[in-house]
């Protein structure tokens, strides 16, 4: 409903995912340009296809030349509509359009710059020879296709850029959506703006004033409870909501037991000022219960997820003709329940608010948020005059500390992470690290150490520290914090926290390590 009403309201762009790992990139870039756009796997094209005003074909793993190959529909699409294709997409129209793809006898992966652009090119307006572009392919176009007009090139790659003469259609090599290609903005600039004619309309205020509106007219004068975490995104969430139908708008936050320390509390203050109507539900002795014995990650993830819709359910039915319920989902959490294949996706980690509600639950889905990015819901939160505490606050896992405490869970195990923890976020504060942390928390290993204290052998638990810096956790590297903040924070969490002899720091970078041990 979201997404169908926005469509009416901007010029939009559809981006075709062929499987590529930066397809979210290329959105991201498109949206820090002001312009709408979304994601749908390449074989399930939007009906509305008149309402785009541009398509984007992402990268891809496979090989245009092998049997996987993937095959879009583009009817409707090549000659009628601008069309930029990126790596796989301008291997494909090569291939099947005249052209040949062959082999690489090296693969180009990396940073490359361009030693020729055709002159008096808008799609290359302020970029010039010698701008560095990111390259990651193991195929490479050895021939442009029919009416194809070579663009641009680089040392090793002859064909990094062409056009189809006589259509509004693009291609290129390289990624302009990464970070090492210097350009990649102004290029997707110049083909959204200057060739394609997309007005760059989407701003965050805008986006406010049309999903109030929305709201209203999905919702009339219909109850909404929503789950309330503390986080940036149920919070926006409920705004909107609040903004939308006022009273009728129910908000709970349930303390799982595996928040923070004084976290149930200090949240419960602070949507005190924000003129909502929260309602703080204690059940932390009852997470505690279902989580008892369980090792397995899935497993307590699933025991928690249960246990909140349980105490979720109980509360709702507390309110007199409920009919909605609301969810803090945003675009990510979208993009990656559906492959680009069209089967199901790799489940790395279960998403805590995708997947639907179970039968027993007659609520209907309002998710206000799944257009966004994280970065995107941080901005939207900031026109609305949000508290810049509460819009950086980094993000905190749906199942709480229960994924940081590696085996089973004990309220034991519980406090000592809550103490560690604390010691760790507070310091971060107190050396002004905490705003330039993306994510950070601590892990409680299954593991006990020697060690010694006052003349005396110890046997008692390690501890892992975790900051990354990220744009919307996507990929993320870990934070270099000074050996000094380290070895401080060290020295007091084995002081003060009673069972913890030993702190490491995770140097461990996303991929191929997750942020989350769990």
């Amino acid at each position: 409903m979201q997404l169908l009403l926005l469509h009416m309201q901007h010029n939009n762009v559809l981006i075709l995912d062929f499987g590529s790992q930066y397809t979210q990139l290329i959105a991201r870039r498109v949206r820090e340009l002001n312009i709408y756009c979304e994601i749908h796997p390449f074989n399930k094209i939007p009906n509305n296809i008149e309402s785009y005003k541009a398509v984007i074909l992402s990268g891809s793993p496979n090989s245009v030349r092998g049997e996987d190959v993937l095959h879009p529909e583009l009817k409707g699409i090549r000659g009628e509509k601008p069309l930029l294709a990126v790596c796989y997409g301008a291997q494909y129209l090569a291939h099947f359009s005249g052209g040949e793809v062959a082999p690489s006898n090296t693969r180009e992966y990396g940073r490359a710059n361009l030693s020729y652009i055709k002159e008096k090119e808008s799609f290359f307006h302020n970029i010039y020879e010698g701008s560095q572009v990111w390259m990651s392919h193991s195929d490479t176009i050895k021939k442009l296709p029919e009416n194809g007009v070579l663009l641009a090139s680089t040392h090793d790659v002859e064909n990094a850029a062409y056009k189809i003469e006589g259509e509004q259609t693009y291609a290129i090599q390289f990624h302009p959506e990464v970070y090492h290609s210097k350009d990649g903005k102004q290029l997707l600039e110049n083909f959204l703006v200057d060739i394609a004619g997309v007005n760059q309309d989407w701003t965050p205020q805008s986006f406010v004033e049309e999903t109030v509106a929305d709201l209203q007219k999905q919702l009339g004068d219909d109850k909404v409870v929503l789950g309330l975490s503390g986080g940036v995104d149920s919070s926006v969430a409920a705004m909107l909501l609040h903004k939308a139908i006022g009273k009728n708008l129910y908000c709970l936050f349930v303390n799982n037991g595996l928040l923070r320390k004084n976290e149930f509390h200090d949240v419960l203050e602070q949507y005190k000022g924000m003129g909502l109507n929260v309602k703080g539900v204690d059940a932390s002795a009852r997470f505690l219960e279902a989580l008892k014995g369980l090792s397995d990650p899935e497993q307590k993830r699933k025991a928690i997820g249960r246990v909140f819709i349980e105490v979720f359910d109980d509360e709702a039915h507390e309110i007199t003709d409920v009919k909605w319920l609301a969810q803090g989902t945003i675009y990510p959490d979208v993009i990656e329940s559906v492959s680009a294949t069209g089967g199901p996706s790799a489940t790395i980690k279960s998403h805590h608010n995708v997947g639907g509600l179970p039968d027993f639950m007659k609520l209907k889905v309002v998710e206000p948020l799944k257009a966004l990015f994280k970065d995107e819901v941080r901005r939207v939160g900031a026109s609305m005059h949000m508290e810049k505490s509460l819009l950086g606050r980094h993000p905190f896992p749906g199942p709480g500390l229960a994924i940081r405490i590696l085996g089973d869970i004990t309220a034991e195990k519980v406090r000592i992470l809550q103490e560690v923890d604390a010691v760790f976020i507070n310091n971060l504060k107190k050396w002004n690290l905490y705003d330039s942390v993306w994510q950070a928390g601590a892990i409680l290993l299954p593991v006990n150490s020697v060690g010694v204290m006052g003349d005396e052998r110890t046997y008692e638990k390690c501890v892992a520290l975790r900051a990354v810096e990220s744009t919307d956790g996507m990929t993320a590297d870990w934070v270099n914090l000074p050996y000094e903040f380290l070895q401080k924070t060290s020295n007091e969490i084995i002081n003060k926290v009673k069972g913890v002899n030993r702190v490491v720091y995770d140097i461990s970078s996303k991929p191929p390590a997750t942020i989350e041990w769990e």
